[in-house]
């Protein structure tokens, strides 16, 4: 008996290829959801593929779907997908055959509330901050008084106002703007791009480069300020090389910007503060040092001058200087008449005694004698002559040999003593140039010292040096009689005068009284054969 089996309840269903089954459940699912929301979490992020596309995943606590944004799409959102963000996609529901799956292919994403917005911002502050850009030794001081201010920021909004206002009470200084918009999904590359431009500027081009940068906004929203918080602009900031205050939003408001930033203003207008001191309390400044400066100046000078006074008190009068050299000279001037009587007196002598031995009787006698000697010598000179030539030839050809031998050895000796010679005169120079140069410096401080206490340089101050019709100088007015003959010497000449009448002495403690002056009489110079030479001048 035959086994019997049993037949499918479905056997009369059609059959299905894949690709209908798979194109069937396509449209049932695009059918049935169309365009939705989805929230969730970004995950598996890794950039856009190389055709453009970008592949990723949303998730949840408890399920995921795979997410697809077209190479066209991309371009368009205001949002770019990161990993770990949590969004709010809107698009399609679909399947991909290919994977039997299905998945939602997104037209836009947005933050899913205030705190993915946070979440975002900080997790790109975590991983920016890994890379250095947030580290306090990048940051510079701005320059105190920059030259050329750039400002980059929305050229139609209060805050360039502010900025301008603000600048032009302090110090007014050139100011470079590059308008942007801050708001909106262009702002951050807007910005970013705005900052590479600056710092591209070349030094001495036709627009100036500006010493310090500006990049305000006013207050706004957390989205409104993303702009500021973009990663590109995060990066130009941490890359340029001209010092950049961060002014966006209020005191309160907080960017990525503002940590990338060289120095973070709490409004617009305090980064103009920043940027340039006070001109007037500059200037206050300056003058309080210049006062400060001429007062010690002056103090400096007064207490030189009252150095040299008192070192000047110290140095010896020129009578105690003179006193010892002129009481030499008096007693040197009182023994010289007896000296010259009595050198004369001794030479004299001598001469009488020399005189005594020449007489005429000594001479004859001497010549006598000394013709005898000659007449007994007379017979023998031939003889002698003869005897003495032949010996003399002989010596001689002895001394000449020795001397050739001799003059050879002078002639090398002279050599090397004129070698020496000639160093010893180059030495003898060297040395008479020095001394020449020491007794010129010595000479030179003799004269500056002998000038110093010369009483001449007493008559260049304006005084008068007095003396009598003798030429001797005159000490005290009692020295002086009535009617007689004075000589005063200034400065510039001499003058002849005669003593009034009624002259008493006066009081040592008590001034002489002032007296009109006397027209001068005419000069009487004495000769020069009776004027006495005296210490003070002739």
């Amino acid at each position: 008996m035959p086994d019997l089996v049993p037949e499918s309840p479905v056997s009369n269903a059609p059959d299905w290829t894949v690709s209908e089954l798979s194109g069937a459940l396509k449209r049932t699912v695009e059918d049935a959801f169309g365009h939705v929301r989805v929230r969730g979490e970004i995950s598996g992020y890794r950039g856009p593929h190389s055709s453009g596309h970008a592949y990723f995943s949303l998730k949840d606590q408890n399920a995921r779907i795979d997410a697809v944004v077209w190479k066209g799409v991309f371009g368009r959102l205001k949002l770019r997908p990161e990993e770990g963000l949590e969004v709010v996609a809107i698009g399609r529901i679909t399947t991909f055959p290919g994977k039997s799956s299905y998945q939602i292919v997104i037209e836009q994403l947005e933050f899913a509330g205030a705190g993915a917005i946070m979440a975002m911002l900080e997790e790109r502050k975590r991983r920016l901050g890994a890379e250095g850009l947030f580290a306090p030794e990048r940051k510079r001081r701005p320059p105190f008084l920059p030259r050329v201010i750039g400002v980059v920021t929305s050229p139609t909004g209060a805050v360039i106002r502010d900025i301008l206002h603000r600048l032009a009470d302090r110090f007014p200084r050139h100011v470079l703007v590059w308008p942007v918009r801050v708001q909106g999904d262009t702002s951050g590359a807007e910005v970013a791009a705005a900052i590479r431009g600056f710092n591209a500027l070349p030094a001495n081009g036709p627009i100036p480069r500006p010493d310090v940068l500006i990049v305000a906004r006013g207050g706004g929203s957390l989205e409104d300020l993303l702009g500021f918080s973009d990663e590109a602009v995060v990066r130009a900031a941490a890359e340029s090389a001209i010092p950049l205050i961060s002014a966006v939003g209020h005191e309160t408001d907080v960017t990525l910007i503002d940590f990338a930033a060289d120095v973070r203003a709490p409004t617009p207008t305090a980064a103009a503060e920043m940027a340039v001191p006070v001109r007037g309390e500059l200037i206050a400044g300056i003058e309080s040092l210049k006062a400060r400066l001429t007062g010690a100046l002056v103090r400096g000078t007064e207490r030189r001058r009252t150095d040299l006074r008192s070192l000047g008190r110290l140095l010896p009068s020129a009578d105690a200087l003179l006193a010892g050299p002129r009481q030499r000279l008096d007693l040197a001037t009182g023994r010289l008449p007896r000296a010259l009587k009595a050198n004369a007196g001794a030479h004299r002598l001598r001469l009488t005694r020399a005189e005594a031995r020449f007489s005429p009787q000594m001479l004859a006698t001497a010549l006598g004698r000394r013709r005898e000697r000659l007449m007994l010598v007379g017979p023998r000179l031939p003889r002698s002559l003869t005897g003495n030539t032949g010996e003399h030839r002989r010596r001689l050809t002895r001394i000449e040999a020795r001397l050739g031998l001799a003059a050879q050895a002078q002639r090398n000796r002279l050599e090397r003593g004129r070698d020496r010679l000639a160093g010893l005169l180059d030495r003898l120079h060297r040395c008479h140039l020095q001394s020449r140069l020491d007794r010129e410096r010595r000479l030179e401080r003799a004269s500056r010292l002998l000038d110093a206490l010369s009483y001449k340089g007493v008559l260049e101050r304006g005084f008068a040096l007095v003396r009598d019709g003798a030429g001797t100088p005159l000490h005290a007015a009692a020295a002086v009689s009535a009617g007689q003959a004075l000589e005063i010497e200034f400065r510039d000449g001499r003058v002849a005068a005669t003593a009034g009448e009624g002259l008493a002495p006066s009081d040592p403690g008590t001034p002489p009284p002032a007296r009109a002056p006397r027209k001068a009489k005419p000069s009487r110079s004495l000769p020069d054969a009776t004027r006495q030479p005296t210490l003070f001048g002739n």
